[in-house]
Order: C-alpha cells, then structure tokens, then sequence
C-alpha cells in the first residue's frame, strides 16, 4: 500500500511528552525499494495545534536530525500524521544530497527509534 505523503509534508506525531514535527524532504525509487527522506525538529509541543502553528516560522524551529533516510516499511511503522505540505528549500536537502554522494543507506527501523523517541 503506498504511503499518502510527498515531498514538502510535515508530519506531526505524538509522544508522552508532547507532540513533535517530522518533515519529507524527498522521496526516491531506487531498484524498486522506496526510500523517504525526512528532517526532524527538536521541538515538542503540547498539541497538535501549537505544532502546526509552529510551521508558520520553520525558521525558528530546531534541527533534531537533518536527514533520515527510511525504508516503506519503516516510514510505515513511524505513527505520523500529515498536517500540511509546503515548498522543500534548497538549504533543507544539503544532508539528502551528502547522502546521495555516499551512496548511503537506508534505516529500517522507525524515525522515532532513530531518533530515541519512545
């Protein structure tokens, strides 16, 4: 089943601790393997609203982890919502290109895992 998120989307997900943003920066086909890429922020909100809020002025957010390439499978495991889809900036996707570079890897496990989120 394909994942309904596309490049640009914010993603919203919830923890104990509050609510927090995840954004896809793109989204490749390599070999029939789908990879997504995202960027998460270190902020945590208490709702969802204060979350979304927060999208008006990403520049003041802050970057948890600038890329996290994921498998479907793991892109399917991270319990995520899509709030709102916004342009993808050149400066967003310097890591998605460093990765592409390395020939990198992707994770299989969820953004939260990776990011040591429970």
């Amino acid at each position: 089943m394909a994942l309904p998120f596309a490049p640009g989307d914010d993603l919203v997900f919830q923890l104990e601790s509050g609510y927090g943003l995840l954004r896809v920066l793109a989204v490749d086909d390599s070999g029939g393997e789908i990879v997504w890429h995202l960027l998460a922020y270190e902020d945590l909100f208490p709702d969802v609203e204060t979350a979304e809020a927060a999208l008006a002025r990403p520049e003041l957010l802050s970057v948890r982890a600038a890329q996290l390439p994921l498998t479907d499978h793991a892109l399917e495991k991270t319990p995520a919502a899509r709030l709102g889809n916004r342009p993808v900036q050149a400066g967003e996707l310097a890591a998605y290109h460093a990765w592409l570079e390395r020939g990198g890897q992707a994770f299989d496990r969820s953004a939260l895992l990776l990011l040591g989120l429970r």
